[in-house]
């Protein structure tokens, strides 16, 4: 449900308090902060001052063949003040809950924007947003990872080490989860109020064969989701398949025929589709980015805004959205940490780029009439940048499954999972690897390949896209490691596609690039 405003669908987000967000939590003296250090901004004369309250509970466990090897928990809590004085940022944190800490907070910004307003090259003005009072939002997930006892983690990845460990030709495994649990208090000038809680789970398993030629690898493609820990129970991923099947894959890896370079036609995996989409689309159509603002941490974009409207970012089959709402999104919030209810938006429609990402200052600067919500901060010490939505793409709704569109090549290669990847400053030109790739002939799989990258130019590879798989081929992939800005800040987010055919691609042998 949603409706559609300034091109863009506002997500419906129930305003009424919950049980979801955690008591601890709740019991803080958010809005006492609040008025303390909003009433002293007021009063130093902003135009603008939000105050955020957050804490991060993050842990981190791995294991290395069925033993465990480290267990990090951390705590972040923390408030933050943000302050516009004579359109000049000025921010400041502190890690003491108390109305003084918070009057200090303000204090700091307001004077801070104040020494920078002489070296200030422009002056920043916020897109409007209507006021949301007392919202409350909370992720969609059945059990809270915080809640489940570390024995009975632990046990569950000693447990699934220890069967992959039986199968023949495995010498090693390494299995991680890491889990999260953000909690977020918003207050503005303006009068917004949202309080907010999500969970995110990262789980992933790597088989290792030792080989006379070194190490092979196979991983599991479980995602990096908002969910629970019903995830790791197989709700909304098959573990009992994938378990089962990952020693053969492995096997299979083994044995691989060392590809021949060449042009071939792909079939790939939305389970690596979904990498390429981060970042030859998602960082490149971040405005900032765009812009130039943000360019010495991975770059800057080749999709500037002088050819929003015109620029062919692909095939006519090509339809991209950012959201910020998808069911289990990495990135999906109720409310961005400028106080902006998230929607959805296309980025690209039939081909062409018709969006960016953006937070409410530069909506402003590019005449937007609102925000798309794409505001946010990886703690309290650190002030809020523009980061992705999740950004997908849609499949065709009367589309084929993924056997059709493997029946239909004559000369190409099936990838499946994500690995590495190599993309340069302007997200132009780049390579990709994967978990596994199979030969196609006449349109049957055959052996696996290895030494497989694909390489193209973000324009010319998305213009070779022939066929969408339907709806049955889409998954959403993830990444829990986004990051961008300087200090440096992390960020979950997703990515959704379906199976896809691209006719005509450079598929390079690495072994060869390599030399070796």
């Amino acid at each position: 449900m949603g409706c559609r405003t300034q091109g863009w669908v506002v997500s419906d987000v129930a305003d009424e308090a919950g049980p979801g967000v955690d008591e601890t939590f709740r019991a803080l003296p958010l809005s006492g902060l609040a008025d303390a250090a909003l009433e002293r901004a007021r009063a130093a004369g902003a135009e603008h001052a939000d105050l955020r309250v957050q804490r991060m509970l993050e842990t981190g466990l791995s294991l290395r063949d069925a033993r465990l090897a480290s267990s990090d928990d951390r705590d972040d809590l923390g408030l933050a003040v943000r302050v516009l004085v004579d359109g000049v940022w000025g921010f400041a944190a502190a890690g003491s809950l108390t109305p003084e800490a918070a009057v200090r907070a303000a204090d700091e910004a307001v004077q801070l924007a104040r020494l920078c307003a002489p070296l200030a090259a422009e002056r920043v003005e916020l897109a409007e947003e209507p006021v949301h009072r007392d919202a409350v939002w909370v992720s969609d997930y059945r059990i809270d990872p915080f809640t489940v006892p570390r024995g009975e983690q632990v046990g569950l990845l000693i447990d699934w080490s220890a069967r992959l460990l039986e199968a023949p030709g495995i010498d090693h495994v390494d299995a991680r989860v890491g889990l999260l649990k953000e909690q977020k208090y918003y207050a503005d000038l303006a009068g917004t109020v949202t309080l907010q809680q999500r969970v995110m789970i990262s789980p992933d398993l790597t088989a290792v064969a030792l080989t006379g030629e070194g190490a092979e690898t196979m991983r599991t493609l479980a995602p990096a989701t908002a969910r629970g820990w019903e995830l790791m129970l197989s709700e909304g991923h098959d573990w009992e398949g994938e378990l089962a099947e990952l020693p053969e894959h492995l096997a299979a890896r083994v044995r691989a025929v060392s590809v021949e370079p060449g042009v071939y036609d792909l079939v790939i995996d939305p389970t690596n589709l979904f990498l390429t989409v981060h970042e030859s689309i998602g960082h490149a159509t971040e405005l900032d980015r765009a812009l130039g603002y943000e360019a010495a941490y991975a770059g800057t974009s080749f999709a500037t805004p002088d050819r929003l409207g015109e620029l062919r970012y692909g095939s006519e089959l090509l339809t991209v959205t950012g959201d910020r709402t998808t069911p289990h999104g990495g990135a999906t919030i109720g409310y961005d940490d400028e106080g902006v209810a998230t929607g959805s938006w296309d980025i690209v429609r039939d081909g062409v780029l018709v969006g960016y990402q953006v937070d409410r200052a530069m909506a402003r600067r590019q005449g937007l009439a609102r925000s798309n919500g794409c505001a946010y901060a990886d703690s309290a010490g650190h002030v809020p940048v523009q980061r992705m939505a999740n950004v997908s793409v849609r499949p065709d709704p009367a589309g084929p499954d993924t056997a059709e569109l493997i029946a239909g090549v004559q000369h190409g290669i099936y990838v499946v999972g994500d690995k590495s990847w190599s993309i340069d400053m302007q997200r132009y030109n780049f390579q990709f690897t994967g978990q596994r790739f199979y030969r196609i002939t006449d349109g049957r799989l055959g052996v696996q390949l290895k030494d497989v990258a694909y390489q193209a130019s973000t324009p010319e590879f998305w213009a070779s896209l022939t066929r969408l798989g339907g709806p049955g081929t889409y998954y959403l992939g993830g990444a829990a490691n986004c990051g961008k800005a300087q200090p440096g800040q992390t960020a979950w987010v997703s990515h959704g596609a379906p199976s896809t055919l691209f006719e005509r691609i450079r598929v390079l042998n690495t072994r060869a690039e390599a030399g070796r």
